[in-house]
């Protein structure tokens, strides 16, 4: 995350929130100065029951919010600077003019600041890979097809 100019006026670590298909995930902590450094891979895995067409699936993560928080550890609960939300489809599966390279799409998005948040807004610099693999139900466990 990049904000030129920007000094953070309380010294608390800081980490990435990140909220996608119904599962909460956070980075390790890193200090209070810009650029922040989040060298991290995040796994998330959802089993969708029930949806056979990939179109089907396609309107059911339109329908879904990813949320990425900039949370500052200030007592005492902590402080969100920045957010930035997507619909889960767009998230995941970008339009190829928002992404650049051969492997793992990087992109890069301007956070919402908060109110509380003095400066530019943030700029995350992030990369998704999906894997979507399709299963059988038979007598009542799942098997890889």
């Amino acid at each position: 995350i990049t904000c030129p100019g920007v000094q953070l006026k309380d010294k608390q670590e800081l980490y990435l929130s990140v909220f996608v298909l119904g599962q909460y995930q956070k980075t390790e902590c890193v200090p209070a100065a810009f650029p922040l450094f989040f060298q991290e891979r995040l796994l998330f895995e959802k089993e969708f029951a029930n949806i056979v067409d990939p179109g089907d699936l396609v309107k059911l993560l339109e329908f879904d919010t990813a949320v990425l928080e900039l949370i500052q550890l200030v007592p005492p609960v902590g402080q969100v600077l920045a957010t930035y939300e997507e619909n889960t489809r767009d998230f995941l599966f970008p339009d190829p003019k928002l992404t650049h390279g051969l492997r793992g799409l990087q992109r890069e998005v301007l956070m919402k600041r908060s109110p509380s948040f003095t400066g530019i807004a943030p700029k995350l610099r992030f990369s998704t890979t999906c894997l979507i693999s399709d299963s059988l139900l038979i007598l009542g466990r799942s098997h890889i097809q």
